[in-house]
């Protein structure tokens, strides 16, 4: 269901990263809070907070150079223009703190709306699996196939 709220309602600001564990946990599809940031986005209408937008290194150590940033988690509770107004706010402020890009991946089920509203694209299809190793066992996730690679250039 599709919260309407007007663009000029929205209003981005700071949040925690506590405070966006605690939505990612009452609002995410299928994923859990993440462990770490490096910074995080809220944003919010007059209800409250309706979105956060959780910013960190990438996850794959070969697209961790220093200058990549990953949009690790991305939640809303629905509210129209919001995913679109924090993976924006997220590529701006990732670009003010010197990035050259930043990342992201959805479900290859997944349109991708918000990312294109925003400038991003859509790099390549990922094969997926499991991040499960003989000598390190990971829990186990309802999300292990393929994925979209998201990119937005920052120079």
């Amino acid at each position: 269901m599709k919260l309407e709220a007007t663009p000029s309602e929205l209003q981005l600001r700071p949040v925690t990263l506590r405070e966006a564990s605690d939505f990612v946990s009452r609002h995410h599809r299928h994923h859990a809070p993440t462990a770490g940031h490096k910074f995080s986005i809220g944003v919010a209408d007059s209800r409250g907070l309706v979105g956060v937008c959780v910013v960190g290194r990438p996850l794959s150590r070969m697209l961790d150079d220093g200058l990549t940033a990953e949009v690790l988690r991305l939640c809303t509770d629905g509210t129209k223009n919001a995913c679109s107004m924090l993976y924006g706010a997220a590529a701006r402020a990732a670009k003010a703190m010197g990035y050259t890009s930043i990342i992201t991946y959805t479900l290859a089920i997944e349109a991708g709306s918000s990312l294109k509203a925003s400038g991003w694209r859509n790099e390549r299809l990922t094969r997926g699996g499991k991040w499960d190793r003989t000598n390190r066992t990971r829990s186990r996730s309802l999300n292990e196939g393929p994925k979209k690679r998201w990119r937005k250039d920052l120079k």
